[in-house]
């Protein structure tokens, strides 16, 4: 066998070996039962020592007397926990596999109006933070794109699925960035001036974009959709016109949420749901009289200016739930990539005012029915989506583990690249000889 055979043979070998190891198993779907289990339910209270049985994806029964269906898995749960999977509102999971490499980063689309661009048909249903996100009890995401004013359109997904398709989960957003007042970071060099010629730029841009929307759905609806030039940007922007999707307005300066108030109410955005909104806190009583859902995040973060106290990005939830307004908590922003950490920015909102009780519901029923999936997600009842989670303990507490995830009745496999990696590596052989 010659030299050069010897080598192709060894390449092949390591690339499929590479591949295999780097394969996360399959899930596997049937009939189980959660048996002596504390069941969060969410909204109907905990049950202990209670089961909950998973059949054709769903749940079919959660309670204490309930019968074991024949043939039925059996997996006790004996002091364990029950809980509803995790929603993250706010991520660019399937959409960004390494942030700073613009050929793996599909969150971010050329132009300042292109609500057309779906995430849902950029969804990578093989990334490597799907496996890392779920196993701690994030099943369910936003996945949304960021860039311009409209940089697109969000997608809700399930972490579990060979296609986007098969992973969507119900819900789609169009995204607007609203325009800011303030410096984008630390970094930002620019003068009071450049700040404020650049603000009025983008703020005659969106009214430009809005009046143009006005005018094309008069024309749609006076034509009944026919003889109309087809505006792609503007024909993604028309369900929003109509109240049928909502628009997802990132904004997060006090002065900024109080403008986004006035103009939601001007141009009668029949669907608004603010995101980011950092310095809610300030002007929380203006939102709550507004009726305007909000999901913040992230919790854990410094304060978004020099004076305010440690804590104020910890209370924030708190503190716009007190007022009335209706919260749900996000991850992460500016793509950062630890979305499996959102139970933990849950605890801080917890711990700073919030109540456990309520940070949970804002992770989990709260999202869902903003979203308008609360019949299908975010709370364990007979009926919606066997999609949840079993833990050892409390999962805003870092030393909880994850025992078992399933979403839509599929027993996920408890496996992805970090846990490969430590598997690899705890007993790790000695290098190869010279």
């Amino acid at each position: 066998m010659s030299a050069k055979i010897k080598i192709a043979i060894a390449f092949l070998f390591c690339v499929s070996t590479g591949v295999l190891y780097a394969q996360v198993p399959k899930g596997k779907q049937g009939v189980f039962a959660l048996t002596n289990a504390t069941i969060e339910t969410v909204t109907k209270g905990r049950i202990e020592k209670g089961t909950v049985i998973i059949r054709n994806g769903k749940i079919e029964s959660v309670g204490t007397g309930n019968t074991i269906p024949q043939g039925a898995e059996i997996i006790d749960c004996t002091g364990q926990f029950i809980f509803p999977g995790m929603i993250d509102c706010g991520t660019t999971l399937g959409l960004a596999e390494i942030v700073n490499d613009p050929r793996a980063n599909d969150a971010t689309e050329i132009g300042e109006v292109v609500p057309q661009m779906k995430a849902l048909t950029a969804i990578n249903p093989s990334s490597v933070g799907i496996p890392v996100t779920r196993v701690n009890g994030v099943t369910t995401v936003l996945s949304i794109p960021a860039g311009g004013l409209f940089p697109g359109t969000a997608a809700l997904i399930n972490l579990q699925g060979y296609t986007s398709e098969q992973m969507a989960a119900g819900f789609e957003g169009v995204v607007m960035n609203f325009p800011s007042t303030s410096r984008r970071n630390n970094n930002d060099r620019r003068t009071d001036e450049e700040i404020k010629k650049t603000y009025d730029e983008s703020i005659k841009k969106l009214n430009d974009t809005w009046e143009r929307l006005e005018q094309y759905q008069l024309i749609d609806s006076l034509s009944k959709g026919k003889g109309v030039t087809y505006y792609p940007e503007l024909e993604a922007l028309l369900p929003v016109a109509r109240g049928q999707r909502a628009l997802l307005i990132e904004v997060n300066v006090s002065k900024d949420i109080l403008t986004a108030l006035d103009w939601v109410k001007e141009k009668k955005i029949k669907r608004p749901i603010f995101t980011g909104v950092l310095e809610g806190w300030r002007v929380a009583d203006k939102i709550a009289l507004a009726n305007i859902p909000v999901i913040t995040g992230p919790v854990m973060a410094l304060p978004s200016r020099e004076y305010d106290r440690y804590d104020k990005a910890y209370s924030n939830p708190g503190l716009m739930k007190k007022a009335g307004v209706k919260v749900a908590i996000k991850s992460s922003e500016n793509n950062d990539s630890n979305f499996r950490n959102l139970p933990y920015h849950a605890g801080f909102a917890a711990a700073y005012g919030m109540g456990k009780e309520e940070a949970l519901k804002a992770i989990t029923i709260v999202p869902a029915e903003m979203l308008g999936v609360a019949d299908k997600l975010g709370s364990i009842e007979a009926g919606k989506e066997a999609t949840l989670f079993i833990s050892d303990g409390d999962p805003f507490e870092p030393s909880t583990n994850v025992k078992q995830v399933f979403i839509s009745g599929w027993q996920i496999p408890m496996v992805n690249r970090q846990t490969q990696l430590y598997d690899e590596f705890l007993k790790r052989e000695p290098g190869l000889s010279k």
